[in-house]
């Protein structure tokens, strides 16, 4: 740990994950108003101690919307990471370590999901099942399954032959232990860069399909709902666009720095 907090990457990267989890605290705890109450006289309102972040085109409360929004993108970026990272974890070590007809039937599935567009994945299930937040996490779940499992199996297929693994096979470890004990420890820092990777990935595609009306649903916030919905007030009310726009650069810094610092530590 000495390491990764003397990297400034990690570092910055680190400390701008903080504070949004300070935020999602606060914003379980505390919110200033209601996300979806109008205040039709309170319109296009500056920052001010009633509204810190100033208030929309139908005067709801900025800070307010932007404490629940990090928190539904915190929570899509964890749940996509968790489950591809899982499912990447377990297919890519079977297809990495056990090879043959194993591996090359589990390719060719991922070849095939890699060749459709997540997106059209993501447009497709929504257009049979409807816009849904279910909905639109089951296909960015979908989407991060294949880069896990490339990412686990290259890693898998490098360590099999090492010296370090022949011993453990020499002295009999079963192949359960092996893959657990002792290959997954080094395949560790390039399946966290995934993860991060994944997760700023979820967050910019949500974003992207809320933007287009096709993520979350009202009344809940999205930044990419916020933007759809400022841009047309862009010269009225910059800020508008400004915030969420900032929120949410700001997060996929974050976890690119936090990526990039475990890269560079690990080298």
């Amino acid at each position: 740990m000495k390491k990764y907090f003397s990297n400034k990457s990690f570092l910055i990267g680190f400390c701008l994950i903080c504070f949004f989890l300070i935020l999602i605290m606060v914003g379980f705890f505390y919110l200033p108003y209601e996300i979806d109450a109008p205040d039709t006289a309170n319109k296009f309102s500056s920052f001010s101690k009633n509204h810190l972040l100033g208030t929309d085109h139908l005067g709801r409360d900025v800070l307010s919307r932007i404490l629940v929004g990090i928190r539904i993108s915190f929570g899509i970026g964890f749940a996509v990471m968790v489950f591809g990272g899982l499912f990447g974890l377990i297919i890519g070590s079977v297809s990495g370590y056990f090879g043959g007809k194993i591996d090359l039937v589990i390719q060719k599935l991922i070849t095939v999901q890699m060749a459709f567009p997540g997106i059209l994945l993501a447009l497709m299930l929504i257009a049979v099942f409807g816009t849904d937040t279910k909905i639109t996490v089951l296909a960015l779940c979908l989407m991060s399954i294949p880069r896990f499992t490339r990412i686990v199996r290259a890693s898998f297929m490098k360590q099999k032959t090492a010296l370090f693994v022949k011993s453990a096979v020499a002295r009999g470890a079963g192949t359960v232990r092996i893959m657990i004990v002792h290959i997954f420890p080094n395949v560790l820092p390039e399946f966290l860069v995934t993860c991060s990777l994944s997760f700023v990935l979820a967050i910019l595609s949500e974003s992207g399909l809320s933007y287009l009306g096709l993520g979350i649903q009202p009344p809940n916030p999205s930044f990419g709902r916020m933007l759809n919905e400022a841009q047309r007030f862009i010269f009225t009310d910059p800020k508008g666009v400004v915030i969420p726009a900032l929120f949410l650069s700001l997060m996929v810094i974050a976890f690119n720095l936090l990526g990039d610092g475990i890269s560079e530590v690990n080298k």
